[in-house]
């Protein structure tokens, strides 16, 4: 996570990406490839040709772009007193504001021990931008880990994913699907400035934000649900999907699978019901 160097305060715990410079997308990178000992035979018979550069340039992926529409603002009726919306506090002091409005939402007690981090809006930015690319920061935000051990089981020389793994992931989805959608739709388009100025410190402009947040969620969306027994290879120490069509999902849709069918379909109904509530202010 960029910070601008003026910044008092560091990150208690980089735990998830440490403190990600997620945003920050590989640039081009020039590399020349010659053979150095050609070059140095040729130098010794005293023959020196030039050798071709080669260059070749990384690029850099492009970033989804979108618009989420700014809600309309109703006039408000003579008869009817004007409440003034609180100021939004500078970036770098926003932690408390943020945690405050968020903990107003309608959540399990697990999300306040989530919340008991600094730098929640970069840490957003940073957990989004990874959500986009299909990855799963878990050193980000520290969400509960899943309880118990990974489990699988054999038959013969098959590996199976245990159906009772799922079970594992029942109190983070829990938390996740207890919070209100149309609320934290809300909470995003009064604090989107904030926002904004999270993902410009990773240089994205405010339409590559917007994509970059569509296109994590539609991430979720896409995800298969599997409701057939998983079968699993086993490479090293790592347990992998056999089914080649699985294995090659985005990392952050393998994560959903080894959560389980009913766990999937729960989080995507939220993914979903966040989507309406930022497109539909």
């Amino acid at each position: 996570m960029a910070r601008p160097p003026n910044k008092s305060g560091t990150s208690k715990t980089i735990l998830m990406l440490g403190t990600i410079a997620a945003g920050v997308l590989v640039g081009g990178v020039l590399y020349q490839t010659t053979n150095d000992s050609d070059q140095a035979d040729l130098e010794l018979m005293g023959i020196v040709e030039q050798q071709p550069v080669v260059e070749a340039v990384i690029e850099r992926p492009a970033v989804p772009e979108a618009v989420i529409p700014t809600p309309v603002v109703k006039p408000a009726a003579q008869t009817k007193t004007v409440m003034k919306e609180p100021q939004l506090p500078p970036l770098d002091n926003s932690d408390t504001f943020v945690r405050d409005r968020l903990l107003l939402i309608k959540h399990r007690p697990e999300l306040q021990t989530w919340l008991n981090t600094d730098d929640l809006l970069r840490r957003s930015a940073s957990y989004l931008d990874g959500l986009a690319r299909g990855n799963t920061l878990s050193k980000v935000f520290p969400l509960s880990a899943p309880e118990g051990s990974f489990a699988m089981h054999k038959d013969g020389e098959t590996i199976w994913l245990n159906a009772g793994n799922y079970e594992r992931y029942d109190s983070t989805v829990g938390t996740l699907t207890s919070f209100n959608m149309k609320s934290l739709g809300q909470l995003f388009h009064f604090m989107r400035p904030l926002l904004e100025n999270a993902f410009a410190e990773m240089g994205y402009r405010s339409r590559q934000m917007d994509g970059i947040i569509l296109q994590a969620i539609d991430n979720i969306l896409a995800t298969p649900i599997i409701v057939e027994p998983i079968k699993l290879t086993r490479d090293s120490v790592a347990y992998k999907f056999a089914d080649p069509k699985l294995e090659a999902l985005l990392p952050i849709q393998k994560q959903l699978l080894r959560t389980g069918p009913e766990n999937t379909q729960r989080l995507q109904q939220q993914a979903l019901a966040l989507k309406d509530a930022l497109l539909n202010p």
